[in-house]
């Protein structure tokens, strides 16, 4: 109950933000002395950059919006390498360039997190896809149980000065899976970026939708996944390739790339076999669409991130950061209007049919809100099922 009345907080902030929304510049440094003319914001990048079309661009453009709309000076940061080291060193060097609150994306800040938000507790840090775990496993290092639940998060950072969350990924990834299967896909396969949390949680979940679906359909026996890990957040000549292979000859129909900029690996070989993708973090559609050819796009699995970044901006500018500090939030579901969750698939772009209908995934959006469809968020193993994954490790 406590968890939906704070994500019912959220989501009322999150609907006032988006009013506020406007075009920016990556330095706009032209504050006035009003009430945020002290805020200066930066956003440091994970092991991708601001041009990825997900986590970091979609961050990184809410940032900046929201920045030059309420005249306060913002900048980015790109570490230098995809180290602890770099990325410590890069809040370093946003702190001394004046920077007092830090939007950090991704898993990999937990490290740094634990050691900075303790050493700049005058500084605000959003971290966003950071989860309890992250930083207990960053805290407690060698000896961690896997569950966060034996500890008391608290003890290994400054809760005074963190706000993190994360997302239900395994639901939108059931919804794209499912619905993929629901509109006719036997032959499916899943491209993530590297085998981390928010990866496998669209991964696993993402399978979970497809073997409903299959079963539903009884055809489990003739859906398959391939499944396997880039090894990286971006595509390459290799990862190409190794598309190109599954859709010439693999017969595979669709893949979900999921991992930053790996969807251009992806996209480019479903271009050349007249194959499909699923997008990731948000709408892709119209960029991979834009870029690859019209329709290549059936859905795409989404998080609220640029909701999420605004309202925590909104909630430091208003001098309500107390209020968010020390939370560990998932966000998900809390309403029957899909454009009002925080996971799902885009119901514009999907590419709606009638085996799957804008009215059946309201259906399956009600059952998850109930309860009575339930999706399993365990991590530790490739969930079981009726259908074929062949599972191929990393190809990195």
């Amino acid at each position: 109950m406590k968890k939906r009345i704070l994500l019912g907080i959220l989501i009322v902030a999150m609907v006032l933000s988006l009013a506020a929304c406007g075009g920016g510049s990556e330095e706009s440094g032209n504050s006035d002395s009003g009430e945020s003319s002290d805020m200066k914001v930066s956003m440091i990048t994970d092991s991708g950059d601001i041009t990825d079309e997900s986590l970091n661009q979609t961050i990184y453009e809410a940032c900046k919006s929201w920045s030059s709309q309420n005249d306060v000076e913002f900048n980015y940061y790109k570490p230098e390498s995809d180290s602890v080291e770099a990325r410590s060193a890069s809040i370093d060097k946003a702190i001394a360039d004046g920077a007092n609150v830090l939007v950090t994306p991704g898993y990999v800040f937990a490290t740094s997190l634990v050691d900075k938000s303790k050493l700049y507790p005058d500084v605000k840090f959003v971290a966003i896809d950071i989860t309890a775990g992250d930083i207990c496993e960053a805290g407690v290092g060698e000896g961690y149980s896997g569950n966060p639940e034996d500890y008391n998060v608290a003890d290994y950072y400054n809760a005074d000065n963190v706000y993190c969350c994360t997302y239900h990924d395994e639901l939108s990834g059931y919804m794209a899976g499912y619905a993929a299967v629901k509109l006719g896909y036997k032959k499916l396969g899943f491209l993530g970026g590297m085998a981390v949390p928010g990866v496998k949680r669209y991964g696993y979940g993402y399978v979970q939708g497809v073997d409903a679906a299959a079963k539903e359909l009884d055809i489990a026996d003739e859906v398959s996944i391939e499944f396997v890990y880039g090894g990286q957040f971006y595509g390459d000549a290799d990862i190409t390739a190794y598309m190109d292979t599954w859709y010439a000859s693999k017969g595979v129909e669709v893949v979900f790339a999921c991992g930053g900029g790996i969807y251009t690996s992806a996209a480019e070989a479903a271009e050349k076999a007249g194959g499909k993708v699923i997008g990731v973090d948000v709408d892709q559609g119209p960029v991979i669409d834009k870029t690859y050819g019209e329709g290549l796009t059936i859905t795409s699995a989404i998080r609220g991130l640029a909701p999420t970044t605004t309202t925590i901006l909104d909630a430091v500018k208003n001098d309500e950061w107390e209020d968010w500090a020390g939370k560990t939030d998932i966000l998900g579901l809390i309403s029957e209007n899909a454009d009002e969750n925080y996971v799902g698939i885009p119901v514009e772009s999907t590419q709606w049919g009638d085996g799957f209908t804008e009215d059946d995934f309201n259906g399956l959006l009600s059952d998850m809100l109930s309860g009575e469809l339930t999706v399993n968020d365990d991590l530790s193993v490739m969930p079981t099922t009726e259908i074929t994954v062949n599972d191929y490790g990393s190809i990195k």
